[in-house]
């Protein structure tokens, strides 16, 4: 079964990498966290790469309905790589597409989704894209990106590619940007180590982020799960509890679950999200739907998986008041924990771990084998001694030193700081408004 992998905007790397360059590891606490083995990941490729390869056909579609009719190769890429991220379900990317690929000032952008075909006709990739047309004053340009690029709404963004034909799914991709006249860089963003490597050995990419996904493995018990924690989050478990017990209070723990509950949830979990979002007193957390745009596709996407009955919204209830909620997404036997909010005014008594305690009991009396706490090294997920595992970014832009150029603008322009960021950002470098 592949690992589920994820992105962490915060460690950005400011010098491009070699081809086939390994990222050494970062200090870890070993205690805290396992990290997954590279090689671990790797599967083997088709016997005979090059016979297969000329036999595939890449089917290129880039009308919504054309995307929604894949519905049968989703389902058996989701089967056949094991996939366990809500990221890669069809249902989230036809609802990313509905909500984000509009017309706004300055930028032009249209889906492009390569589905790679054996001569059998079965599907061993679905590589979702989007083609940005973008201008900054009298110059033209065009980027190609993996599906997801926003508000950290999309926190991984790896695509479903059966396992042994990573090499292959890069070999059509970038064979198809050939035929293309006008783009100058494509950016593979949060790939799962194998891509990785395969991109490596088929592209000469420049790679810039090494980013890290939080995956909690279960036992067949709570009380297992417990005795191997170390002993502050223990105790913390334990005041968790005890405070509100102390204090008087009795808690309920709600789970939405119908398209009708999930519903019904979501605006508590909007205004909860934000009151986290403003607090001062403790690690700020952006609020990831503060636009208008971010809380429609809440609604839509959260609609659109509830009906495959693969949405939980995790909820703390106290004398008939939601004070803390989660959402969680189900895919195979796992759930991705995403965001969270709770109200302040409940902070001293630990809700929000209260809230997570009960998901993961939750998670384990259902039967599931994992779950995903997300992306971001925070303490909080660490304690619990989840195996870590990497995902990597990259970009590769065509030979002409126009795009090379315009590639390293792109870069310099999204690293945030420095002299070259400030530089193109007050010249007006496009960028999508979310409201």
């Amino acid at each position: 079964m592949s690992e589920p992998h994820a992105t962490d905007p915060g460690r950005a790397l400011s010098t491009p990498r070699a081809p086939g360059h390994v990222d050494p590891e970062p200090a870890q606490d070993n205690n805290l966290v396992e990290r997954v083995a590279l090689v671990e990941h790797v599967a083997p490729a088709p016997a005979d790469e090059t016979s297969i390869s000329q036999e595939l056909t890449t089917e290129v579609v880039t009308e919504l309905a054309a995307i929604a009719a894949l519905a049968p190769d989703y389902e058996h890429l989701y089967a056949c790589t094991g996939n366990m991220l809500p990221f890669a379900l069809q249902e989230w990317q036809l609802a990313w597409c509905t909500h984000f690929l509009k017309p706004s000032r300055g930028a032009q952008e249209r889906p492009l989704f390569c589905v790679l075909r054996t001569p059998a006709k079965e599907c061993v990739a679905i590589v979702p894209l989007v083609v940005s047309q973008r201008r900054l004053g009298p110059v033209k340009f065009t980027s190609v990106a993996l599906i997801g690029a926003d508000q950290g709404l999309t926190e991984i963004r790896n695509p479903l590619v059966k396992p042994g034909y990573e090499q292959l799914t890069v070999r059509a991709v970038h064979a198809h940007l050939a035929t293309l006249s006008n783009w100058d860089w494509m950016q593979w963003n949060g790939i799962s180590v194998p891509l990785a490597q395969a991109l490596s050995r088929e592209t000469r990419a420049r790679w810039y982020e090494t980013s890290d996904d939080f995956v909690l493995a279960l036992p067949d018990t709570w009380q297992e799960l417990r005795a191997g924690l170390k002993r502050n989050i223990r105790q913390s478990l334990r005041h968790c509890y005890n405070s509100l017990k102390r204090a008087g209070h009795k808690f309920e723990f709600v789970v939405a679950r119908s398209p009708a509950e999930v519903r019904a949830a979501l605006p508590r979990f909007l205004q909860l999200h934000g009151l986290r979002a403003a607090m001062t007193s403790a690690v700020r957390h952006p609020d990831r739907f503060a636009a208008i745009a971010g809380q429609e596709f809440l609604y839509d996407v959260c609609g659109r998986l509830a009906v495959r009955d693969a949405v939980r919204v995790f909820q703390l209830r106290i004398a008939g008041t939601v004070v803390a909620s989660r959402i969680g997404f189900v895919v195979g036997d796992s759930v991705y924990l995403y965001y969270s909010g709770f109200d302040p005014r409940w902070a001293r008594y630990s809700v929000m771990t209260t809230t997570v305690a009960e998901a993961i009991k939750y998670a384990i009396a259902n039967g599931f084998s994992s779950v995903n706490l997300s992306p971001t090294g925070e303490q909080s997920k660490l304690r619990w001694r989840p195996r870590l595992v990497e995902f990597r970014s990259a970009l590769v832009h065509r030979g002409s030193v126009r795009s090379r150029l315009l590639c390293n603008a792109y870069r310099f322009a999204n690293s945030g700081s420095g002299a070259p960021a400030r530089l193109l950002k007050s010249l007006g470098w496009p960028a999508r408004s979310w409201n």
